[in-house]
């Protein structure tokens, strides 16, 4: 077996008398390249000296589910993506110096759906039945510190389903690593920053907690180096000689003021670090970083959310933690270029539905600027599937809460903890005393934020509500009785935890646009109703009944200060769910983007709504059969009114009557030239043509980033368009792409948006679904130029070069 990288650097350091003690006492490895692993199931799978030379090699994160076929009758079902779950192994080797026999050495993983398993060198360390939540294993007293190999095995049952309402992969999904520390070091999730902000400084309170894994008491102290954004100090603080009792944990608590800070927004996501050292004697004996922001906010009962004294509307989407194409393997840039989208959109914060995310989603929204409200639980001891966490409940809440709590409380995007979603204790009593309880354990580790769950039955009678337990009433849906809250619950906060479900398929489009769709009348036969081809119209004109329109939900948010913001149901499409139908469907409708990140219309609804960018977006396309009454419909903004012209010929201007969101022409289709001027004062503010496109005679094909890094982890997203000789998309156009790299790359996945195609994601061929595909390209381990040949029947080859750095 290969001995890892982190091996070979430590013999070298040996070799050439580096003090890697001092210079750095913590030492964390991504430990996720060359795992071994199989689908099946064997119990001499955990056996150090089993063979597994025929096994596949691969890097985590990985998801199983994804690579396989689609098929109804797979256990999950279509809720749960049509895909398959089962059983996987997964295996590692590595070896440890004999000089670091006096260390800790620790494994953490991100998460692993669902019930995983760890053994080391034969040893059982455990089992976590949670899919979503990160645990920790203490490796030290089981590992080699020899020549010979250590042998980690991870059992990850995923074959009891449906276990989920949504698609939730299987396998390592998340990230790995590899921690080795002094014996007296922070322990896990072991810091607490809170800040409290005045007129001219912030008090910034840091609680260190100090464990001691050797068999002797130890004398220490701490010191904290606070960092600006810039990464310059501005501040040290320390404490008096302490000690740590053998085997035990103690708590250490400094404070120190921060004069003019930055404080964390939306607009200036400004981050700060303290650096926690702890010494023995004069020794550094750890040093671990926290990130954290400084900023202030409330709720108000009569005038909503204050961030920095502020009032702000809280402009969210929920986000399933699916990564399309992808699965539910994490990955930094796919993350990221969602939430990308989501604030090109005007998105300010993020719902976590329906559990803990990724360690990276937080990351990413402490430095884009988005407020997130994480979430614990889809159930609590009740069930919805046959297969789900309440049956681990009882055990396990206390333990995953708690987990979840210290590993997010110092993240500055997180304003509000959601303790569920829709849980069926709403009904009846045992909701009150689970509610005091859930909340009693947050507020043990973290008063700073607001409690709340997401309730499908936002009334007075609602146990969960009932308990008094929550400071954030939260509604899933019932926009109607929106308005009411203030006498339906007097005093008391609002937040809409869910709001719309709106349905849309990317490019599809039912007229006249201003009769709204309803979709499922009855559950029992969802798949009779709609189109026969599974669409759902994207004119903001198709709703699932507990919901609403896109516009509906945002003017009632608009108009009432009181109404501190809303969540909507969903930022992107995601894999399972297929609301308003069965199979052939197989992921949502529900989202504002596509699941291959191409936006749908209402897109540029609240784009024009929630930015200060000058927004003209007039749709359809304009291919229709000669005669064809054809709605056009424009979200703009920065104007008076929208003017269109169809060939030259004026169709006469409109603008928004009253709290209208867009306005619209009823016209007949004739071939030619769409084109919508808007203009303020009588000045032209933005223009915007849609031409009749011709046959498909090109691919357009273009990356989001031309300059990726090596590595084996960073991605190019690349869009195919179908479009005729002049440019134009065709908007049927179904082309099938075949896609061939050149250089050290990979295809990661394939995507067009479509919820009904059946098309395997890690394909090296995509059909174009309404003119449009995606290819997701994988940087490879060594730099260099990387070309994507694009290849369609009967039109000309495209390339898209990218460079590796």
């Amino acid at each position: 077996m290969k001995r890892s990288v982190w091996y070979i650097l430590a013999v070298v350091s040996i070799l050439f008398g580096c003090d890697r003690r001092s210079s750095s006492p913590r030492e964390v490895q991504k430990f996720t390249s060359d795992w071994r692993f199989r689908l099946g199931d064997s119990v001499v799978f955990s056996s150090a000296a089993f063979d597994d030379g025929d096994w596949r090699t691969l890097n985590l994160p990985h998801d199983w589910s994804i690579e396989g076929a689609f098929s109804p009758d797979h256990p999950a079902g279509v809720g749960g993506g049509a895909l398959p779950g089962g059983i996987g192994w997964y295996r590692k080797t590595f070896k440890v110096l004999p000089a670091d026999s006096g260390k800790c050495f620790y494994i953490d993983f991100d998460g692993a759906y669902m019930n995983s398993e760890v053994w080391i060198n034969d040893h059982y360390l455990g089992k976590r039945p949670n899919g979503y939540i990160g645990f920790r294993y203490d490796l030290t007293p089981y590992l080699h510190f020899d020549d010979r190999e250590n042998v980690i095995a991870v059992r990850v049952d995923n074959s009891a389903q449906p276990n989920s309402r949504w698609y939730s992969g299987s396998g390592i999904y998340r990230n790995v690593w590899l921690t080795k520390v002094n014996p007296v070091h922070v322990d896990h999730w072991g810091t607490f920053v809170i800040s409290e902000v005045g007129e001219d400084h912030a008090k910034v309170s840091i609680e260190n907690t100090i464990r001691n894994s050797s068999e002797t008491d130890v004398d220490f102290h701490v010191e904290v180096e606070l960092l600006d954004r810039h990464n310059k100090k501005i501040g040290d603080v320390g404490s008096e000689e302490m000690t740590v009792k053998a085997g035990q944990i103690t708590k250490v608590t400094l404070q120190s003021n921060v004069p003019n800070p930055d404080l964390w927004s939306p607009q200036d996501p400004a981050l700060y670090k303290a650096v926690t050292k702890v010494f023995e004697g004069k020794e550094l004996a750890d040093r671990y970083e926290t990130v954290f922001g400084i900023r202030s906010f409330h709720f108000s009962s009569d005038k909503g959310f204050f961030l920095n004294g502020q009032p702000l509307k809280i402009n969210g989407v929920c986000m399933h933690h699916d990564l399309g194409a992808l699965g539910a393997a994490v990955n930094y840039r796919a993350i990221e270029r969602q939430m990308e989208i989501m604030k090109g959109m005007g998105v300010n914060a993020i719902r976590t539905s329906h559990n803990p995310p990724a360690p990276e989603l937080l990351q990413i929204c402490d430095r884009m600027g988005l407020i997130v409200m994480d979430e614990a639980f889809d159930m609590w001891a009740k069930k919805k599937t046959a297969y789900d966490y309440s049956l681990y409940w009882d055990e396990w809440h206390r333990r995953d809460l708690q987990d979840q709590i210290l590993r997010d409380r110092n993240h500055p995007s997180v304003m509000i903890w959601s303790i569920g979603n829709e849980i069926p204790e709403q009904w009846d009593t045992t909701g009150v005393a689970i509610a005091h309880e859930l909340v009693s354990i947050v507020h043990e580790l973290d008063t700073t934020r607001p409690i709340t769950t997401g309730n499908n039955e936002p009334y007075p009678h609602n146990y969960i509500i009932q308990s008094g337990a929550l400071d954030l009433i939260g509604f899933n849906y019932h926009h109607q009785d929106w308005p009411n809250f203030p006498e339906t619950f007097p005093g008391e906060k609002f937040i809409a935890t869910e709001t719309v479900s709106a349905l849309a398929t990317r490019g599809h489009y039912d007229m006249p646009s201003d009769s709204v769709r309803v979709w499922p009348t009855r559950w029992d036969i969802p798949f009779h109703e709609g189109n026969p081809d599974n669409t759902c119209s994207a004119y903001d004109n198709c709703r699932a009944p507990w919901g609403s329109t896109h516009a509906e939900s945002w003017k009632l948010i608009k108009k009432y200060d009181f109404l501190s913001g809303m969540f909507i149901w969903t930022g992107f499409d995601y894999l399972g769910e297929p609301t308003p139908y069965q199979w052939p469907s197989r992921s949502s409708y529900f989202g504002i983007v596509d699941l291959a990140g191409f936006p749908k219309d209402s897109y540029y609804m609240y784009q024009s709504e929630w930015t200060n960018d000058t927004v003209l977006h007039i749709f359809p396309h304009w291919n229709w059969k000669e005669g064809d009454l054809v709605d056009v419909w424009a979200y703009y903004n920065h104007a008076d009114e929208v003017k269109l012209f169809l060939n030259g010929q004026s169709l006469g201007s409109k603008s928004k009557q009253g709290d209208d969101l867009h306005v619209m022409w009823r016209i007949p289709f004739e071939p030619g030239i769409l084109r919508a001027e808007s203009r303020k004062d009588g000045e032209l503010v933005a223009v915007k043509e849609i031409k009749t496109a011709g046959e498909p005679a090109k691919l357009n094909a273009y990356a989001d980033r031309q300059i990726i890094y090596a590595g084996g982890e960073d991605l190019s997203f690349i869009t195919v368009d179908i479009t005729d000789k002049d440019g134009n998309v065709v908007p049927y156009a179904d082309n099938r792409i075949k896609i061939a790299i050149q250089g050290d790359a990979s295809i990661a996945g394939v995507d067009n948006g479509c919820q009904t195609s059946h098309h395997s994601f890690q394909s090296d061929e995509i059909d174009a679904f309404n003119g449009k595909s995606l290819v997701i390209v994988r940087s490879g381990k060594t730099k260099g130029k990387v070309k994507v040949m694009l290849q369609s029947d009967h039109l000309p080859e495209s390339m898209v070069e990218l460079e590796v750095k």
